[in-house]
């Protein structure tokens, strides 16, 4: 039995109030005057991610699947993938799956601690690669895009979800963050040595098409989806779905709000 992303974001809110592990992350019980605007974005990203699969039969990679989430979802209904991913985030998935698994089956999900300029991938081993807030972590980049080029089949696609890299409140708040350093390194304790890190390196459509071409990829203009231009005051819970259509025809009409106002891109990529 499939399950609907509104749904399962009605379980995920369940499982938030009895695990506090995952709500550093997920923080849509923090503050409830801002739960709609949130769930916007969530929901948003996982309908396009559901609504860009066309085969629950291709061979899916969630690289960098974090806690599981997407991929529990994928499993819920009827696709099989397998995840990998880094840091503390998969000591949470064992204990995740057996509370989705009272909802559906999660058997469809599998997954792995490994980086992939490590792993030895078979060539054209995935139709499709999902990459969520994940792109901008992975360096050196152009690496990375030749690992994923040579890890897709001949009519495989990327499917990336990521941050707006222009902007200009996202650049602001990160430069206060981090300034400049883009890039940094870390020693990571299970694989036992120093990995480069993209520190939260976000970067504009353009950009990341330009990164794309030198390495074999397309970006599909058809498929691109800006998402988050209202500020939490301006999301009331009352009256979601408007904002969200609203949203929707202005990033269609006003190129300016587009390009640095909209927080979130959604896009798929072709090899060439």
């Amino acid at each position: 039995m499939k399950i609907t992303v509104e749904e399962f974001f009605g379980h995920l809110l369940e499982e938030l109030k009895h695990n506090e592990d995952l709500r550093y992350y997920y923080k849509y019980l923090e503050d409830p005057a801002k739960l709609a605007y949130r769930k916007a974005y969530f929901t948003q990203r996982l309908q396009y991610i559901y609504d860009h699969i066309d085969d629950p039969n291709l061979k899916i990679w969630d690289c960098g699947c974090g806690f599981g989430t997407t991929a529990i979802f994928l499993s819920m209904n009827g696709i099989s993938s397998h995840g990998t991913t880094l840091e503390h985030y998969i000591k949470q998935i064992p204990k995740r799956l057996n509370y989705w698994s009272q909802f559906g089956d999660v058997s469809k999900f599998t997954y792995s601690y490994e980086d992939i300029f490590d792993h030895q991938f078979d060539e054209g081993s995935y139709d499709l690669i999902i990459i969520q807030d994940t792109l901008h972590h992975l360096e050196p980049l152009s690496k990375a895009l030749q690992i994923l080029n040579q890890v897709l089949s001949s009519k495989g696609k990327l499917l990336i979800i990521e941050e707006n890299g222009n902007n200009v409140i996202q650049n602001a708040k990160l430069f206060l963050q981090r300034g400049n350093k883009r890039i940094i390194e870390i020693y990571d304790e299970k694989l036992d040595k120093k990995i480069l890190l993209g520190n939260e390196n976000i970067r504009s459509l353009s950009t990341w098409n330009k990164a794309f071409k030198k390495e074999g990829f397309q970006i599909n203009q058809k498929s691109v989806q800006y998402i988050r231009y209202y500020l939490p005051f301006m999301f009331p819970n009352e009256g979601a779905e408007d904002r969200i259509n609203k949203e929707q025809e202005i990033w269609k009409k006003n190129n300016f709000l587009k390009e640095y106002f909209f927080f979130g891109i959604n896009f798929m990529v072709d090899k060439i």
